[in-house]
C-alpha cells in the first residue's frame, strides 16, 4: 500500500476524470484550514500523482461527496446555507457552470440508472433523484 495524496488536512470524497489521468479529492480540515477540491495528476500508469493544485475553494459553504460526468464536469454534494444547499457543477477547468438547490444541505451525489443520467443526492434528511443531460462516469 501506497500513499496517494498526503498533503491534505483531512482528505474526504474522491473521483477520478473519464480518462483516469487526473484524481479530484475534497478537503474538509474544519478549523485546520479552508474547504477545498484539489486536483492531481496521476502518473507512472498510476502508481502515484503529482502536480497537486486548488480546483476550487469551497468556501464559506463547503463540498463533501464528489462524482464526475462523461465530459469531465465534477458534481459536488454542497452545503453552506439557504443558496449554496443542494449540489455545485464544475466544468474541467474549474468555472463553475451550474447548480441544484435542495431545501437542505447536501452530502454525497452518484450517478444511476440504466443510461447512467440519473442523479442521486444524498442530503441530511432526504434522498432526491434528478434526470440530466450527461451520464455519470462509468463504474464512478
Amino acid at each position: 500500500m501506497t500513499i496517494a495524496v498526503g498533503d491534505m488536512k483531512r482528505p474526504n470524497g474522491l473521483a477520478f476524470s473519464p480518462d483516469e489521468k487526473l484524481l479530484y479529492v475534497v478537503d474538509t480540515p474544519g478549523a485546520l484550514g479552508p474547504r477545498t477540491l484539489q486536483v492531481y495528476d496521476v502518473v507512472d500508469n498510476g502508481s502515484r500523482t503529482a502536480n497537486g493544485r486548488l480546483f476550487f475553494n469551497a468556501e464559506p459553504g463547503g463540498t463533501d461527496g464528489i462524482r464526475v460526468d462523461v465530459h469531465g464536469n465534477v458534481w459536488c454534494a454542497f452545503s453552506g446555507g439557504e443558496a449554496e444547499d443542494g449540489v455545485a457543477v464544475f466544468a474541467p477547468d474549474g468555472t463553475m457552470i451550474g447548480r441544484i438547490l435542495l431545501p437542505e444541505r447536501c452530502a454525497n451525489v452518484c450517478f444511476g440508472g440504466i443510461k447512467r443520467n440519473r442523479l442521486f443526492m444524498a442530503a441530511s434528511q432526504s434522498v432526491y433523484s434528478l434526470y440530466v443531460e450527461t451520464q455519470g462516469v462509468l463504474g464512478g
